[in-house]
């Protein structure tokens, strides 16, 4: 992959909440958080960034089921009664969180670009998709549990917005297949195959630490996995 591309990936955040109440997402949707953020103090931003960073280590450990308000409030470092001044209930901490992360997990897909070679564009779609595992695998294991759990939260966002987006790059990648420049396929199994692949380092992270013989702080195995995965996909799919 030429320095370019490499240069061209976004900067992914630590984590998506912080004490600006800064929110990742489309303009449309950055514009409606923004107009919200105005009707509240900046000490009511800060607490809910606080709370649903809380929650995202809470949820990501213990599942939606295992996780309560007490450890949430608890990681947040604050009342139980205060934590309730601004989420009302377990379930709605968790909605709001799936909800605001929605736009970053699938920030990748949505930079596949039709006019771009199918080679790089797919290749940064495995780097960006693999750097996100790295970096953000408490919300990878956040969603994992949500679809696992049938999408209870989430599922109408998933019929929605998820099937629109994939569609719309299922025909991207189409495009590519009808000028000859990819082999035949479906093109949503490529996109299923990226994130399966790309997800698995975060979802099934103690697995691979133990066969590789790696320590927590050790990511050196994520370029091995770029390589391969890169060789995998563009020496199959890919036509020269």
């Amino acid at each position: 992959m030429s320095d370019i591309v490499k240069d061209s990936l976004p900067a992914i955040p630590e984590t998506a909440f912080g004490d600006s109440g800064a929110e990742t997402g489309t303009a449309d949707s950055r514009a409606e958080i923004g107009t919200a953020h105005k009707q509240k103090t900046r000490i009511q931003i800060t607490n809910e960034a606080k709370i649903l960073e809380a929650a995202l280590e809470v949820f990501s450990k213990d599942g939606f089921r295992g996780a309560t308000l007490d450890r949430i409030a608890t990681a947040a470092e604050m009342s139980k009664p205060n934590l309730l001044y601004y989420f009302s209930s377990k379930e709605d901490i968790h909605i709001a969180l799936l909800t605001k992360l929605l736009d970053l997990w699938l920030a990748p897909l949505r930079n596949l670009r039709a006019d771009g070679d199918p080679r790089e564009e797919l290749s940064l779609y495995i780097q960006h998709k693999l750097q996100m595992s790295r970096q953000l695998p408490r919300e990878s294991r956040l969603f994992a549990n949500e679809v696992l759990r049938g999408a209870q939260h989430i599922g109408p966002l998933l019929k929605e917005n998820l099937y629109d987006l994939v569609n719309e790059k299922a025909a991207i990648i189409q495009s590519w297949i009808d000028a000859g420049k990819l082999a035949p396929c479906d093109p949503r199994h490529v996109i299923f195959a990226i994130w399966a692949t790309t997800q698995h380092y975060a979802d099934f992270d103690v697995q691979i630490r133990s066969v590789l013989r790696r320590d927590d702080d050790d990511q050196s195995h994520y370029a091995d996995a770029e390589q391969f995965l890169t060789t995998l996909f563009m020496g199959q799919l890919v036509k020269d």
